[in-house]
């Protein structure tokens, strides 16, 4: 709370503080364990894969499905692919919040994520590799980037003894198995996130 929220991402943090705020002061005034953990961008098998309100991992994996689908020859993703963000598969965040109800009490927010981040670009390319090698990707830079960069200090709880077991590489292959699994039974491919 101490900088100018990026602009595409104002109403999204002023919730998400608010939130952190109020577990403080529940923790505060009522002495309720409560603790607030902040996670990189969460994926995984039974996510959002809707094409208009999905995250950037379900979405390029949903667009690159259909256009293979369609023999497309390119597939246009919002932006420049510059920006940079930080990916935790689900099963690793299930990991972290298990350990942190055994292992944390403070009012301090603490992250979990991975240490590392990617750009947008580098992350379509792996994607595409499993999904559509030979279509061509573009990059509409009239649609926003959102924020350069969104990377978590997990320094904390890494030092607690908690680090995440699942590498981008293999998160993604098992996103993309559920979902082409899914889709090619015609099973439902909404997810256990999606809006209902």
């Amino acid at each position: 709370m101490s900088g100018k929220m990026e602009e595409t991402n104002v109403w999204y943090g002023v919730a998400k503080l608010a939130g952190i705020k109020m577990c403080q002061a529940y923790r505060r005034q009522y002495g309720l364990d409560f603790i607030s953990a902040i996670p990189a961008t969460i994926y995984g098998p039974g996510d959002n894969f809707d094409p208009n309100n999905s995250h950037v991992i379900p979405g390029i994996i949903h667009k690159m499905y259909q256009a293979n689908k369609k023999d497309d020859k390119v597939i246009r993703l919002w932006g420049s692919g510059r920006p940079r963000r930080e990916f935790l598969f689900v099963d690793d965040l299930a990991d972290a919040i298990f350990f942190l109800l055994n292992k944390y009490s403070d009012e301090e927010p603490i992250n979990i994520g991975i240490g590392s981040d990617v750009a947008v670009a580098v992350l379509a390319e792996l994607i595409k590799s499993r999904i559509a090698p030979t279509i061509e990707i573009e990059f509409d830079q009239t649609q926003p980037d959102g924020v350069p960069q969104k990377l978590l200090d997990s320094s904390r709880i890494n030092a607690m003894g908690w680090n995440h077991s699942v590498s981008l590489e293999d998160g993604l292959r098992r996103t993309i198995d559920w979902y082409v699994k899914r889709r090619e039974s015609g099973d439902d491919v909404r997810g256990f996130l999606s809006n209902r």
